[in-house]
C-alpha cells in the first residue's frame, strides 16, 4: 500500500505568539511598585523567502523592540522566532553570535551605526571576513569594490571616514555591511526616515532593486504606510504591541479593515492642489 504523508509548508521566518515585556519599577523606596510594559504583545507573522514584509506603526507602537527581538538583541519573554526551521529563541548567547551572520540589521541613523574611526574599506573588510575569514589582500579588496558598486558607491571613496559622507552615501554604506556577510535575512528599522525626501526615494530603489538581484528577504520597519506601501510585498500594521492588520500591500493600503489603519492612512501627507 502506497504511504500517504502530510507535508507542511514551513515559512523562511515564523514569529510564533512573540511577547516581549519589560518591567519598569518606581515609586519610593517606602512604597515600591512596578508596572509591566507590554512592548511586544501575542505578534505571530510568517515571511517568505525573497520578501519584504512591510511593518508599520506609530513610535512607540513596539515595532522597534519586535525587530529586535527577531534579531536576538532583546530576549523574548514567550515565543518563537524560526528562522530556515530554527528556533532562534532556543540557541545559547554564544550559538547565536555564531547565527546572527544570516540575519543583518540597518539602523535608522547611520552615522551612530558607523565606526567613525574606521574607513569604509575597513568597516566593509571587517565584516565580509566574518563569513569568508580567508579572503585577503586583491580578493578582500575586490569584495569590497563589488559591494560599494552593488549599493551605487565609488570604490575610489572607500579610504574615507564616515563623516566624510552624506546621509544618503552612509545609509548605502550601512546596507553594503549588512550586505557583506551574505545574510538570509535583513531587518531595516526606520532605513529612509532620517533621510530627505529625495534621498529617500533613492535608498527605496536601491533596496527594490537589491531585492530583484539578489533575491533579499526583508522586514522593512516605517511610521509611514506610504512608504511601506512603495517597497512591500505584504503589510503588517502594529499597534499597542499587536499587529491589528496584516496582508497583501495593495489590499491593506487600498481597503484597510482596521480603523488604526485607516487612521495611518489619513495621517499621510497629501499634496495641495493648485489654484
Amino acid at each position: 500500500m502506497p504511504i500517504s504523508c502530510i507535508v507542511r509548508l514551513v515559512s523562511y521566518l515564523e514569529i510564533k505568539n512573540l511577547h516581549t515585556h519589560f518591567t519598569l519599577r518606581g515609586g519610593s523606596i517606602f512604597s515600591p511598585s512596578k508596572k509591566v510594559v507590554r512592548a511586544v504583545d501575542g505578534v505571530s507573522l510568517n515571511l517568505e523567502k525573497g520578501e519584504i514584509l512591510g511593518l508599520v506603526g506609530e513610535s512607540g507602537c513596539g515595532k522597534s523592540t519586535l525587530s529586535r527581538t527577531v534579531m536576538q538583541l532583546i530576549p523574548a519573554t514567550s515565543g518563537s522566532v524560526i528562522l530556515d526551521g530554527e528556533d532562534l529563541s532556543e540557541l545559547s548567547k554564544s550559538e547565536v553570535r555564531k547565527r546572527r551572520l544570516d540575519f543583518q540589521m540597518v539602523f535608522q541613523d547611520p552615522y551612530a551605526s558607523l565606526n567613525p574611526r574606521m574607513t569604509i574599506f575597513s568597516t566593509l573588510a571587517e565584516a565580509v571576513r566574518q563569513r569568508r575569514p580567508e579572503l585577503k589582500g586583491d580578493a578582500l579588496f575586490s569584495r569590497v569594490e563589488t559591494l560599494m558598486a552593488t549599493v551605487g558607491l565609488d570604490a575610489k571613496v572607500m579610504r574615507k571616514y564616515p563623516h566624510e559622507f552624506s546621509g544618503g552615501q552612509r545609509q548605502r554604506i550601512a546596507i553594503a555591511r549588512a550586505l557583506a556577510p551574505e545574510p538570509k535575512l535583513i531587518v531595516a528599522d526606520e532605513p529612509v526616515s532620517a533621510l530627505d525626501v529625495s534621498i529617500q526615494s533613492q535608498i527605496l530603489n536601491l533596496i527594490t532593486s537589491l531585492r530583484n538581484d539578489l533575491g533579499l528577504t526583508m522586514i522593512f520597519i516605517s511610521h509611514d504606510l506610504g512608504v511601506v506601501h512603495y517597497i512591500a510585498d505584504r503589510i503588517a500594521v502594529m499597534y499597542q504591541g499587536k499587529i491589528v492588520e496584516s496582508g497583501p500591500a495593495e489590499k491593506v493600503f487600498h481597503e484597510p479593515e482596521a480603523d488604526y489603519t485607516k487612521r495611518l492612512l489619513a495621517s499621510i501627507p497629501k499634496l495641495a492642489a493648485c489654484s
